[in-house]
C-alpha cells in the first residue's frame, strides 16, 4: 500500500485478515491531522466491523439530519436515509493503523515512494522508497490521496492541470452546535461543512479558491471578508473556540476523473478519483474502494485470477460503483459557489424535497 490513509489501512487489514503479507508506507508518523469533511456514511460499518474494527470504540457523533444554507443565509434540512458518524481522521486512522500492526502488518513510516517500476519477466514490482530501499510486491496499491508527486513519475493526466481550489480545516469546540446534523453553509466561491466528531468537538472543513486567498492575503482576513457574508458562517467563525493554532491547508485539490488502475497499480480511495466535497461521501467512497481492491487482489494472489483479469475486474467494479457518484457529484459542484446561482438552487429545492433526497441517493451507496 503506498499511502496509509483509510483506503490503504482498510485494505491492508483485509488482505492480511486473509493470510497476505502486506506493506505500507506512510510519510507521516500516527497520530496526524487531515484535511477532510469526518463524517463517514453509514454504509460503510459492515465492512468495518468485519475487519473487527467497529468505529463504536472511538464513540464517533451519531449523525441523522442534513443542513444546507445559501450565501445569504437560507437553509433547508433533511434526514439522511443510512445516517452516519463523525470521528476525526487523528483518531480513526491511529485506531485502524494500530489495529493494522498488531494483525501483522508491516509499516515503513516517515517514508514516501519516488519509484514504481512493474517487471513482467517475474510479474512482479519494484518499489523504491525514499531512503534508498526497494521492496518486491505481486501487487501495489496507490493509495496516497489526492494527489502526489508519485503521480508525475506515473504520467498521470490530470497531474499535469492546474486546480484552482485549496482546503482548510480546523476542530473547533461550540457550544450548543447539534451533534446529530451536518451543515453546508454557501459562500462565494466555496462551502463549508460543520458536524460533530468524538468528544465534545467538531470537524470546520471548507473548500475554497486560491483566488479567494489571494484576494484576502492570509486566511483569517479571507474568513471575515467572504466566509462570514453567510451569517451561519459568521455566527460559527465569531463564537466557535479554535482547538488548534494554525488550520490544516491542501492545495491543488483536482476533480478530474481519474484512471483506477494505472501501469498496473491499482488506485484506490482518492488516488482513483476525488468527490466533490460538496457530497460529503468521500471516506466512505475510499473504505468501499479497500473493499474492492482487497477481493481483487485477493484473488490473484490465491492464483484464481491472472494479473489481467484482476485489474479489468477491479477497473469494473470500481466505475461501476463509483463513476456515475463522481460525474453527478462533478455536476452538483456547478450548481454552488457562485451566489445567485447558489441562492436560486437552495431556494428551489427547498420546496422540492424529493430532488434533495434524489441527490443525496446519487452521491451516496447502500451498505457493504
Amino acid at each position: 500500500m503506498i499511502g496509509g490513509g483509510l483506503a490503504g489501512l482498510a485494505a491492508a487489514l483485509d488482505l492480511a485478515g486473509r493470510g497476505h503479507r502486506v506493506a505500507v508506507v506512510e510519510r507521516k508518523q500516527y497520530p496526524f491531522h487531515k484535511v477532510c469533511g469526518e463524517y463517514v456514511s453509514n454504509e460503510v460499518l459492515p465492512y468495518l466491523r468485519r475487519l473487527h474494527a467497529d468505529p463504536a470504540a472511538l464513540a464517533p457523533a451519531a449523525i441523522e439530519q442534513f443542513l444546507l444554507s445559501s450565501p445569504g443565509g437560507r437553509t433547508l434540512t433533511a434526514r439522511l436515509d443510512l445516517g452516519g458518524f463523525g470521528v476525526s481522521r487523528y483518531v480513526l486512522d491511529d485506531f485502524l493503523y494500530r489495529l493494522a500492526l498488531a494483525r501483522g502488518v508491516t509499516f515503513y513510516l516517515k517514508n514516501t515512494v519516488t519509484d514504481v517500476a512493474f517487471d513482467a519477466a517475474t510479474d512482479q514490482h519494484h518499489v523504491t522508497l525514499a531512503d534508498g530501499r526497494v521492496l518486491t510486491a505481486r501487487v501495489v496499491l496507490g493509495t496516497y490521496g489526492k494527489r502526489a508527486n508519485l503521480d508525475r513519475q506515473l504520467q498521470r493526466s490530470f497531474f499535469a492541470q492546474r486546480s484552482p481550489y485549496l482546503g482548510v480545516k480546523y476542530h473547533l469546540r461550540l457550544p450548543g452546535f447539534p451533534r446529530d446534523v451536518i451543515a453546508l453553509h454557501n459562500f462565494a466561491n466555496g462551502y463549508a461543512g460543520i458536524s460533530a466528531i468524538e468528544e465534545d468537538k467538531l470537524c470546520f472543513c471548507y473548500l475554497t479558491t486560491r483566488q479567494n486567498l489571494k484576494n484576502h492575503g492570509t486566511i483569517p482576513a479571507m474568513e471575515a471578508a467572504v466566509l462570514s457574508k453567510n451569517p451561519r458562517l459568521r455566527e460559527i467563525l465569531g463564537a466557535a473556540e479554535v482547538l488548534y493554532p494554525q488550520p490544516e491547508v491542501i492545495n491543488e485539490i483536482s476533480f478530474a476523473p481519474k484512471q483506477p488502475v494505472e501501469q498496473h497499480v491499482l488506485m484506490c480511495g482518492d488516488a482513483a478519483g476525488l468527490i466533490t466535497p460538496l457530497c460529503g461521501n468521500g471516506m466512505a467512497m475510499a473504505l468501499h474502494g479497500a473493499a474492492l481492491a482487497a477481493a481483487a487482489a485477493h484473488g490473484f494472489l490465491a492464483g484464481t485470477t491472472a494479473r489481467a483479469a484482476m485489474e479489468a475486474g477491479y477497473a469494473r467494479a470500481w466505475n461501476a460503483q463509483f463513476g456515475s457518484r463522481l460525474r453527478v457529484g462533478r455536476t452538483v459542484q456547478k450548481l454552488f459557489g457562485g451566489p445567485v446561482l447558489s441562492e436560486l438552487v437552495v431556494g428551489g429545492l427547498r420546496h422540492w424535497p424529493g430532488a434533495v433526497q434524489a441527490l443525496m441517493s446519487r452521491t451516496h451507496g447502500q451498505a457493504f
